[in-house]
């Protein structure tokens, strides 16, 4: 998760050429902001917050605004429509329980599926990545085949211990392959300083009315990841995902994911969102309590205010980490499998089914014919759990048949 939610400020700094200094400090604000969302979420604040397992990290979904934010005016501009446009997802939180006929668990289902699917290449990237200067080719597939291959003898142990330390396992055998191959390799030098703490508007303020569109539609998309991820997150956790305490948790959690957003975006960070990897680790560990969200939270917090304490976390070795995301991207597909099954698949939910992720899976796979359309339409096309979630979201409101959930019809 640590890396996940350092990886979008990484790449946007290869992309707009920071310096090393904004980029460190994005880092650590990113990590901050996971820290704090993740606490909200756990600990459920009164109306704020899931009260599930539910962790949270930067958005991979607001990439492209970023970008062209970034290219008009650089990170005034890209904090500025972030900070702007984050009241979205708080004015949508109170009115998520009037909208359960729309966002039905087949939208949450094929939303789920999506994220899956759509992680899953990035996973591979780890594995094939080189494993070090000099490595084979094979060797970051071989070491990745190790730890699988440990994570899976764990679990099959049939002890409840092996289980829960089987990620540990796989990890430390993962680190052992590459220490006797010679891969493995110590992180970058940071610049020196001991602790980051949070600035207020650390690089100004700038808006544009053009950004506002492209912006508001993924923190929109953001909400509809939220509502999948937890709700896949609360069948994990054995509990009800329809009446009315499902839906006040999706309104609690949408609600703390926007004023983590809203917090990211005044100090410096980026939008920030509830993540999908803890359905996997749930699943793998069978642990879904939610009194372990404070303590990954004071993790995450140590690991964006002590730098030099991220940077060694972060240098687990490409095809280590690749491993570990292949079963847990692989994981949260089958949890929204799950879901779209949960309520039987008739014909009608079949064809919804299938022309989500036709169209989530097919249009991101041609930039070509995409850079021939408008901006907006391009942005919500590149994007394909935009493209399948809101496919789902309005064939289930257009094809007749549609079933009501149970005290749909109650405030």
């Amino acid at each position: 998760m640590v890396v996940g939610t350092i990886t979008p400020p990484l790449i946007l700094a290869g992309i707009l050429k920071w310096p090393a200094a904004d980029t460190a400090y994005l880092v650590s604000m990113a990590l901050l902001a996971s820290a704090l969302g993740t606490l909200l979420q756990t600990l459920r604040l009164g109306p704020v917050g899931s009260g599930l397992l539910s962790v949270t990290g930067t958005s991979f979904s607001f990439l492209q605004p970023l970008i062209l934010a970034g290219q008009m005016g650089g990170l005034a501009l890209m904090l500025g429509m972030s900070l702007v446009t984050a009241p979205v997802q708080l004015v949508l939180a109170p009115f998520l329980p009037k909208l359960r006929k729309v966002f039905t668990p087949l939208v949450s289902g094929v939303v789920v599926l999506l994220i899956g699917l759509s992680l899953i290449p990035s996973a591979m990237y780890g594995i094939v990545t080189p494993a070090a200067i000099g490595a084979p080719s094979w060797a970051g597939a071989l070491v990745a085949g190790i730890v699988i291959a440990v994570v899976l003898g764990a679990q099959a142990a049939g002890r409840r211990w092996t289980r829960l330390a089987s990620v540990l396992f796989g990890v430390a055998a993962g680190y052992l392959v590459c220490a006797a191959g010679g891969w493995l390799h110590a992180p970058e030098a940071g610049d020196g300083s001991w602790v980051t703490l949070p600035r207020w508007l650390p690089h100004g303020f700038s808006f544009s009315w053009a950004l506002v569109l492209p912006f508001a539609f993924i923190y929109l998309v953001s909400v509809l990841e939220a509502m999948g991820d937890m709700t896949a997150t609360a069948e994990l956790s054995a509990l009800p995902t329809d009446g009315s305490a499902h839906w006040m948790r999706l309104r609690g959690g949408v609600l703390a994911d926007g004023l983590t957003s809203l917090t990211s975006a005044l100090v410096g960070g980026f939008p920030s969102t509830t993540y999908a990897q803890n359905n996997g680790v749930i699943q793998i560990t069978g642990v879904a309590s939610r009194r372990i969200g404070p303590l990954m939270a004071v993790m995450l917090a140590l690991l964006g205010l002590f730098p030099a304490v991220g940077r060694w976390v972060t240098a687990m070795p490409p095809a280590v980490l690749g491993a570990l995301a292949l079963m847990l991207f692989g994981l949260v597909a089958v949890s929204g499998l799950r879901l779209i099954a949960s309520r039987g698949i008739s014909q009608r939910e079949a064809l919804i089914v299938a022309l989500s992720l036709a169209i989530g899976l097919g249009a991101p796979s041609q930039p070509s014919w995409l850079g021939t359309l408008p901006e907006w339409v391009k942005a919500f096309l590149e994007s394909g759990i935009a493209a399948g979630g809101i496919t789902a979201l309005v064939l289930s409101l257009v094809l007749p048949g549609g079933r009501t959930l149970p005290g749909a019809d109650k405030p």
